[in-house]
C-alpha cells in the first residue's frame, strides 16, 4: 500500500508528543529515500522524554505510521506521541510502575511506538493496524492509545 505512494511522493508526518508539549511537522521520505535530517530530528523528538536519551529509530516505524494515517483517511493528521524510544532505565521503571510493560521491549531498540490519532477511535486504529500487518500492535483502551512496532506479526 504504501510503496506506491512513498514511489512519487513525499513522505510526512506531523507529531505531538504528549509528555514533552513538542509539535514536528517534518517531510521524512523523498520518493523512495529517506531524508536523514529529518531522522535526525524525529530521533530527537521521539527520545526518552524521562532521561533525554536519544537513539536512531528504525525508519520503517515511520512507513508504518504513515501507511496507518492513509489507511484511516487522515494523511495529514497530527499523530499523538504517548512513547518513542525508551532507555532500559525507563522500562524498568515502567515495569515497576505499571502493567502490561515487556521485559525486552521494542521501545528500547527504537523499533515501536504509542499512539493515539485525535478523531479516530481507537479501537478503529488498532484494526487498522493489524490489517496492515507490518509488526505487533498492542491495544490499551483505558489509556486510549496503541503500540506499533516493526518486530513480528503480533497482537495483545
Amino acid at each position: 500500500m504504501g510503496t506506491a505512494r512513498a514511489e512519487s511522493s513525499d513522505l510526512r508526518l506531523r507529531m505531538y508528543h504528549t509528555h514533552t508539549g513538542e509539535h514536528l511537522d517534518v517531510v521524512y521520505k523523498h520518493g523512495a529515500t529517506y531524508v536523514r535530517g529529518a531522522l535526525d530530528q524525529l530521533d530527537h523528538f521521539l527520545r526518552d522524554h524521562r532521561t533525554g536519551d536519544v537513539h536512531h529509530y528504525d525508519p520503517r516505524v515511520f512507513d508504518v505510521l504513515s501507511d496507518l494515517l492513509e489507511a484511516v483517511g487522515r494523511p495529514t493528521a497530527e499523530i499523538n506521541i504517548i512513547c518513542g524510544y525508551r532507555t532500559p532505565w525507563s522500562n524498568q521503571f515502567l515495569r515497576t510502575h505499571t502493567s502490561g510493560v515487556a521485559q525486552n521491549s521494542l521501545h528500547m531498540q527504537a523499533e515501536a511506538i504509542d499512539i493515539r490519532i485525535p478523531g479516530v477511535d481507537t479501537a478503529r486504529l488498532r484494526s487498522t493496524a493489524l490489517n496492515l500487518k507490518r509488526g505487533g500492535v498492542g491495544y490499551y483502551p483505558h489509556s486510549n492509545f496503541i503500540h506499533v512496532d516493526v518486530g513480528r506479526v503480533r497482537w495483545w
